[in-house]
């Protein structure tokens, strides 16, 4: 049976998801692995899909939220009908700055469930098939899950979160052959969603100041293939000249 890489998280094809997905999907010397996609929309999962098949690559689509339990059990389902489930890459997020002061309990339980309930129930789906068939678990992080400045309080608290679960699963699992890490990304990611944003700011970053998905996405790869006597659990990337 193929073996499979389930990207959580896939949105523009110009974002960190798709690159990852590209990625795997690319593989090494020996040729790359099946990649399921899954995010919220299916028009643009199906680029992705096009994307990797035009260069030869193995993909397929998903549409999940990964917030609901049962569209997450379900993906992992279907993964495991589809080969054998060898990575799993958690890259759901989402982020805004929103001073305390008009932060309300809703918005922040929302950042609560889609940056770690969401790791949870991806977590829970897929390392039951990782552990039996040995593979990776890996979680995209970001400054906020190291250390916060103001108006962050919601985002940096779950993805301290994220970090810590990632932290108790490696601990567990690593014994049991899944290699679970955490990958902290410093800095802006040079794609969709900041360039829809904030692309002025992106643009006064200037060359290599901020984050290439595609370069991010060799570091997933590469923990992937790492031997297991030299496991990875974290590694931080940030362009040369971030502040940090």
């Amino acid at each position: 049976m193929k073996e499979i890489a389930v990207v959580v998280g896939v949105s523009a094809s110009n974002g960190l998801g798709a690159a990852i997905a590209r990625r795997f999907a690319k593989g090494g010397s020996g040729g790359g692995l099946h990649v399921l996609v899954s995010g919220r929309t299916e028009e643009r999962l199906q680029t992705i899909v096009s994307e990797i098949e035009a260069v030869g690559g193995s993909a397929s689509s998903y549409v999940c939220d990964a917030t609901v339990e049962a569209d997450v059990q379900s993906l992992f389902s279907h993964a495991s009908s589809e080969g054998t489930l060898k990575a799993t890459i958690f890259n759901v997020g989402n982020n805004m700055p929103i001073p305390f002061e008009e932060l309300d309990a809703a918005t922040f339980e929302d950042f609560w469930r889609v940056c770690v309930l969401a790791g949870f129930l991806t977590a829970k789906a897929a390392l039951p098939q990782l552990e039996k068939n040995g593979g990776s678990l890996f979680f995209t992080g970001a400054s906020a899950s190291m250390r916060r400045r103001p108006n962050f309080a919601h985002f940096g608290s779950a993805k301290a979160a994220l970090r810590n679960m990632a932290q108790a699963l490696a601990k567990d699992y690593g014994p049991k052959g899944v290699h679970v890490g955490h990958v902290v990304v410093d800095g802006a990611i040079d794609g969709a969603r900041i360039r829809e944003r904030f692309a002025s700011y992106l643009d006064h970053l200037g060359e290599d100041g901020s984050l290439d998905p595609d370069a991010i996405s060799e570091v997933y790869w590469n923990m992937h293939v790492q031997p297991r006597s030299v496991w990875t659990f974290e590694v931080d990337v940030r362009p040369f000249k971030e502040k940090w």
